[in-house]
């Protein structure tokens, strides 16, 4: 089984700002995404085997969506500020017809369409306990940072991607690439 997922990669200039965030609220119970390594999820897959690879590529390659622009700025929380369980980057452009188009071509050869509202972002840090001084020092951060401008990109591919999780994180290669119109 192959662990795969459909997602659009953040420019390489945007790491050094993105690690610069990172380090304002890095610490216990904080464990920051590789900069390298952040991207935008249009479609998370799980895993899938080998042979179903080929009808994943079929349908991906069907998408029809123009090239846009895409503004990543501010800093924001799964659920929330108050009880971040998931820090992200906020990702501004024209993201629904790609999230729309993906979700119903996979949907057509067997994939479960995801029922909770799409909202374009790119995961910077995952949360695990924080202590309550600990949380209002990651709060406070995070509040400094919603309207930190990481830069702007042309969104003009999509790419199927493999997860390999190790014990020194996860490791992606792309299985496949997408150019969009």
């Amino acid at each position: 089984m192959i662990r795969t997922f459909v997602a659009i990669d953040l420019p390489e200039e945007s790491h050094a700002k993105i690690s610069g965030i990172q380090s304002k609220f890095i610490g216990p119970g904080v464990r920051p995404v590789d900069p390298s390594l952040v991207h935008i999820t249009l479609k998370f897959l799980g895993d899938v085997g080998e042979a179903q690879l080929a009808e994943i590529i079929s349908a991906l390659d069907k998408v029809d969506c123009p090239s846009f622009d895409s503004k990543i700025s501010g800093v924001g929380a799964f659920p929330g500020l108050k009880n971040p369980r998931v820090v992200w980057l906020g990702a501004d452009g024209d993201y629904s017809c790609l999230h729309g188009q993906v979700e119903s071509l996979l949907s057509g050869i067997g994939f479960k369409k995801e029922t909770r509202k799409f909202t374009s972002h790119a995961t910077i840090a995952r949360v695990t306990y924080l202590s309550g001084s600990r949380r209002k020092e990651l709060i406070s951060a995070m509040e400094s940072l919603i309207n930190f401008d990481v830069g702007s990109m042309h969104v003009d591919t999509i790419k199927l991607k493999k997860s390999t999780l190790t014990p020194e994180g996860p490791i992606y290669e792309t299985l496949h690439e997408v150019k969009l119109l």
